[in-house]
């Protein structure tokens, strides 16, 4: 039985503050996606297939720090993805091709796994009691989304003073100060003695086995494919689509005169939003079905999607999809972790989230790539969206037959 711990320990405070600084950046990245086009004169589908090799990158990464989590510790395993993560950023500064680009994206894509939900999760679930755990992997999760806040403004704001370059620079100091908070977080081992027992490869061989971890596999693509197609083209969609912005209108006087701001702050919107939704999805994982609560998150970004792209594309509209989608945004994750927590344990939480994970990467890759080469054929991005709203759907159903009871541990 869990020994009773408060809600609020350092280990969630600094789990949070290092996805809060990890997140701004990677959110920032849609920001980029004009500046540096235009700069080199590349397609769109040129900087688009950098960001989607991030996506894959972080998502091969997520095991692989979660098992290196595992084994050298959480704390090692969380200064070799900043330092991954700097390389990366101060590396692609430097890069003048796409190709150069797009290999130095790795780099970043693996830094993100190594200070991302992966790492950051197991860590926080085992220093939680069973009572706060639901709920303390929320807050982690909607320290993401606090990144996202002031991400993409930030990276707009600091592109009106320097060159793209120079940002990139200044967000690899950030990662890199964000490990001052470090020596704080020392989680304890709250896994039983089963589970201490219980091998890496038999456990693995028990999930793989487990038509429910295959499900929970399969659904968590979709939640990759819309997050990271909105946060890599979002903006520029709402720069190029959207409406014009009515002079002297309420987004006028708050500063808002033109549609690249407008995507700035719909993904910082998105981000508010979520803050929201996945605290309450937290606060309802402790006391309802975390299945049926994914099916009916991935149910309601269907509809959302689905009613956003039907109807005409105004200032008005790309605000209310912020908030709708946003409410719904991250709330899959502490869900997702929790489920797989309570299914199988925490002693490889870390390993075992971090493969279902590489699904939600898979589906990143596409719903970003797709994006910029759909773009580059048609001159929009109307079936990309559409492709998204379908496997939202399906995401929604195959949720339905996850058996949610406690697996047995082998003897």
């Amino acid at each position: 039985m869990d020994k009773p711990t408060p809600l609020f320990t350092p280990v969630l405070m600094v789990g949070c503050a290092i996805i809060l600084v990890s997140f701004a950046i990677r959110a920032s990245f849609g920001v980029f996606q004009i500046p540096i086009a235009d700069e080199f004169g590349w397609l769109r589908a040129e900087f688009s297939l950098a960001i989607a090799i991030q996506n894959l990158a972080w998502g091969i990464g997520q095991p692989i720090f979660g098992a290196l989590a595992e084994r050298i510790g959480d704390r090692k395993a969380i200064v070799l993805g900043a330092l991954t993560y700097a390389a990366g950023l101060v590396a692609s500064s430097y890069s003048i091709t796409p190709g150069a680009h797009q290999f130095f994206e790795i780099f970043v894509g693996f830094g993100i796994a190594g200070t991302g939900f992966g790492v950051i999760l197991a860590v926080v679930g085992r220093a939680s009691s069973a009572k706060n755990r639901s709920m303390s992997l929320a807050i982690a999760t909607a320290a993401g989304s606090a990144g996202q806040v002031f991400g993409a403004p930030l990276a707009e704001f600091l592109l009106t003073l320097m060159n793209w370059q120079m940002v990139f620079m200044i967000f690899a100091a950030a990662i890199l100060a964000s490990l001052l908070m470090l020596p704080l977080m020392r989680a304890p081992q709250t896994v039983d003695k089963a589970e201490l027992e219980e091998s890496i490869g038999a456990l693995l061989k028990r999930a793989f086995r487990d038509p429910s971890y295959t499900l929970i596999f399969l659904g968590f693509f979709s939640c990759g494919y819309q997050l990271a197609f909105i946060t890599a083209h979002f903006p520029a969609f709402v720069t190029e689509m959207c409406g014009p912005i009515a002079p002297g209108g309420a987004l006028h006087n708050i500063g808002i005169t033109t549609t690249s701001a407008l995507g700035a702050v719909a993904i910082s919107l998105i981000g508010l939003a979520n803050i929201a939704g996945t605290l309450t999805a937290g606060w309802l994982g402790n006391r309802y079905s975390k299945k049926y609560l994914l099916a009916a998150i991935y149910t309601g970004r269907t509809i959302i999607a689905a009613a956003f792209i039907m109807f005409p594309i105004t200032p008005t509209t790309v605000l209310l999809f912020s908030v709708g989608m946003g409410s719904l945004w991250l709330a899959t994750v502490p869900l997702t972790s929790g489920l797989i927590a309570h299914i199988y344990g925490l002693r490889y939480m870390g390993t075992l989230y971090g493969i279902v994970f590489f699904s939600h990467q898979l589906g990143s890759f596409m719903g970003v790539w797709l994006g910029g080469r759909m773009y580059d054929a048609y001159g929009d991005y109307t079936t990309v969206w559409w492709i998204g709203v379908g496997v939202g759907a399906f995401s929604a159903i195959v949720h339905l037959p996850v058996r949610e009871n406690r697996a047995q541990i082998a003897a």
